[in-house]
Formats: C-alpha cells, sequence, structure tokens
C-alpha cells in the first residue's frame, strides 16, 4: 500500500511540475514575444463571404497601418485570420486552432452573431478577449466581462427603424416580412414593432419565411391588401434583394426599410430596392476626416468603397491598439480593463461602453440611389439613441 502510495504521489509531482512549467513557458512566451498576436473569425467563403471579406480586409488594414508607423509598444502585429464559413460549429474549430495551436488570446470575431455565440462561453471561461466587429444580437456579451462589440445591438437598429419611418418619412402603416428562425430577423421585427407604435404608427400586417425561402409571393399578397405605407425587411441582402423584386413585381411601390444587414446590396440587386433605406454603422460618403481617410485608404489597397463591417472591424484593431498602449501589455486582462474605459473618435463614430460591454453610439440611415447605370448608398439622416 505504501509503494502505491509512493508512486502516486511521484505521478502526482510530476504532473503539477509540467503543469507549472507549461504554464510558465506560455507566460514566458507571451511577455517575451517579438510580436502582437492577434487573431480574426469570419466566414472567408460561404453564404455571406461578403461581410467576412470585408471585414478581414479592415483588419488587414489597420494592421498594415499601424506596423509601417512602428507597430504597438515597437512590436509589429501578427494577424492569424481563420474562416469559419458563417457556421458556428466551424467556428468552435477554429477558435480552437486560434487558441491552442496559435497561442492567441486576442481575437476580432466572429461576424454574425449566431458565430459569435457560439465561441462566447469557451472565451470568458479561457480569459480570452473577444471583440465582435458586428454581432448585433443582444445577449452577446452576456457571456462575460471579456466579450465587447463594436457594433450597436438589435434592439437600437429596430428602434432606429421604427423611429425613421414613423418620424422621418412620416408613415403611419407598416408590414413586416421576417425570418421567423433568424435570432437577427426576429429581434430586428419586434423592436421595429415597439418604436413604430410607440411614434404613433400601426403595424397592420406581420408575415413570416422559414430561412432559404426563396418564393415570398404567397406572404406579399397578404401585405399588398393590408395597404401599407412603408415595409420593414430586417434580413441580409441576398433575402431582401429576392424579395424586394417580388414585392415590385406585386405592385408595392412603397419605402422598404432594413438593417445593417442590407449592407453591400446594391452590389447585389436592381433598381427594385430604390426607396430602400437602412440602418448603418458609419456612411462612407461622411465628412468626418477619419472616414475620409479611412475610405481612401481602403480604396488604394482594396479598390473598392468600404462598407460598415470593414469599418468596424478597422475600429476594432485601432481600439485594441489604443488599449494595449493604454495597459502597456497585450495581456488579455490588462487589455480588457483598459478597453472598458475607451472615450474616444473612431472611423464608426465615438465611442463608449456601457454597463455590458456594448458601445454607445448613434447610427446612420443609408439611402439607396441611383448613380449613373448603378446603385449607391448614402447618406440620409443621424438616429441618436
Amino acid at each position: 500500500m505504501r509503494k502505491l502510495f509512493s508512486r502516486i504521489f511521484v505521478v502526482v509531482s510530476v504532473l503539477a511540475l509540467l503543469f507549472t512549467t507549461v504554464s510558465c513557458s506560455k507566460k514566458d512566451t507571451t511577455e517575451e514575444a517579438d510580436t502582437i498576436k492577434i487573431g480574426a473569425i469570419g466566414p472567408y467563403t460561404g453564404a455571406v463571404a461578403v461581410y467576412g471579406l470585408e471585414a478581414r480586409n479592415g483588419i488587414e488594414l489597420a494592421i498594415d497601418e499601424i506596423n509601417a508607423n512602428g507597430g504597438i509598444m515597437g512590436k509589429q502585429v501578427e494577424l492569424f485570420a481563420e474562416d469559419d464559413e458563417g457556421a458556428p460549429e466551424k467556428t468552435v474549430s477554429v477558435y480552437k486552432k486560434l487558441t491552442v495551436k496559435d497561442g492567441v488570446d486576442i481575437i476580432v470575431g466572429s461576424l454574425t452573431s449566431g458565430c459569435t455565440a457560439a465561441i462566447t462561453s469557451l472565451a470568458q471561461a479561457q480569459k480570452v478577449l473577444l471583440f465582435a466587429p458586428a454581432a448585433t444580437q443582444t445577449n452577446i456579451t452576456e457571456a462575460g466581462n471579456y466579450i465587447f462589440r463594436a457594433c450597436f445591438i438589435d434592439p437600437f437598429q429596430g428602434t432606429v427603424g421604427g423611429k425613421f419611418a414613423a418620424e422621418n418619412l412620416n408613415k403611419k402603416k407598416a408590414a413586416i416580412l421576417y425570418d421567423v428562425q433568424n435570432d437577427y430577423s426576429l429581434g430586428l421585427k419586434e423592436n421595429f414593432t415597439s418604436a413604430f407604435e410607440a411614434a404613433g404608427g400601426q403595424v397592420v400586417a406581420t408575415e413570416s419565411y422559414a430561412t432559404g425561402d426563396k418564393d415570398f409571393n404567397a406572404q406579399i399578397t397578404k401585405i399588398k391588401q393590408s395597404n401599407p405605407d412603408v415595409v420593414y425587411l430586417p434580413d441580409y441582402y441576398q433575402t431582401v434583394a429576392l424579395i424586394a423584386k417580388q414585392l415590385r413585381a406585386q405592385g408595392i411601390t412603397v419605402a422598404a426599410i432594413g438593417a445593417d444587414g442590407w449592407g453591400g446590396i446594391e452590389e447585389h440587386a436592381g433598381d427594385e430596392v430604390l426607396n430602400g433605406y437602412y440602418s448603418n454603422h458609419y456612411a462612407a460618403d461622411s465628412t468626418d476626416p477619419k472616414v475620409i481617410e479611412f475610405v481612401a485608404a481602403y480604396k488604394e489597397k482594396f479598390g473598392t468603397t468600404p462598407v460598415s463591417f470593414a469599418a468596424l472591424s478597422y475600429d476594432c484593431v485601432y481600439m485594441l491598439k489604443d488599449s494595449i498602449e493604454a495597459a502597456g501589455s497585450a495581456d488579455a486582462t490588462a487589455v480588457r480593463d483598459a478597453l472598458k474605459d475607451t472615450d474616444a473618435d473612431y472611423v464608426t463614430g465615438h465611442f463608449t461602453f456601457d454597463e455590458n460591454r456594448n458601445p454607445v453610439k448613434s447610427a446612420v440611415m443609408m439611402q439607396i440611389v441611383k448613380d449613373g447605370d448603378s446603385l449607391k448608398p448614402v447618406y440620409n439622416s443621424t438616429v441618436n439613441p
């Protein structure tokens, strides 16, 4: 029995020594690293790749600029970017690769709410700082104090849409067509309804569909019978483009309103989206010097005008840079503590964070207009919290 206890003691001691050695090695490696590692997760392929590629471009542009100007505290920033294809299970897989294999403990991503939600509890438990550029679902930051976001949340976007329809467009009767299986779409619908009704409007029709549906004519027929003067379409650009075409085909020409998921729709739809408006995080045609510089640099590097996903991701990197410098360390906990005290101007606005690490800032409403033979979104108005 004594020999058995002796063997157990030896095994436990060896394991403890190994754990201590690994822990110290990781700490020493982090402190003595020649670079500052930042991870990125997003849908670089798949159905929403247009968003992910814009976000990665914004991250790359920010890191290139920072490195060209001496890095952060004299260290170059090293990017580790992983494609989650817009699938939550893939997000978990690449998150583990970044944190285990690559040794990353600061991550910008993922992009969509469902993918981001799949890793928030993991990040919190492992003290990995997760900064979501565009995950608007309300509960994203509820996992804990290592989770931040750069975008406003779905309730605010829905509220913005409802206030804009009633107060800016002076509409009285709204119809809503939304994806019943998509939390993003559902949350926007609920908050648009509350805000529109609070402003004196009436929701005269609420119709739903399932994710992946292509034919919306039955729902649109019911909407037409309700005679709305505005239609709210809280979904991503691919689906909205299909719905808009079918709306116009049935003779519904009233204004259509959406949220940031419409970003990029002008490149994937035709005149059916004219008289369309959507809430967004910034306007590329703003006269703000920070916006002008960002848009010019992005165009020079990538040849296109950046949409909000690029701007938000770009801001994430610069806020992390400022927080690392304020903390004097790239340690995730130190950066977290500095990040929560952010109070500064960036491309997508003046940032502070509330107690749930959600940004407090205004939203812009974009209008889709004709520009020669093509379409483009232009700034229409600003809606405050």
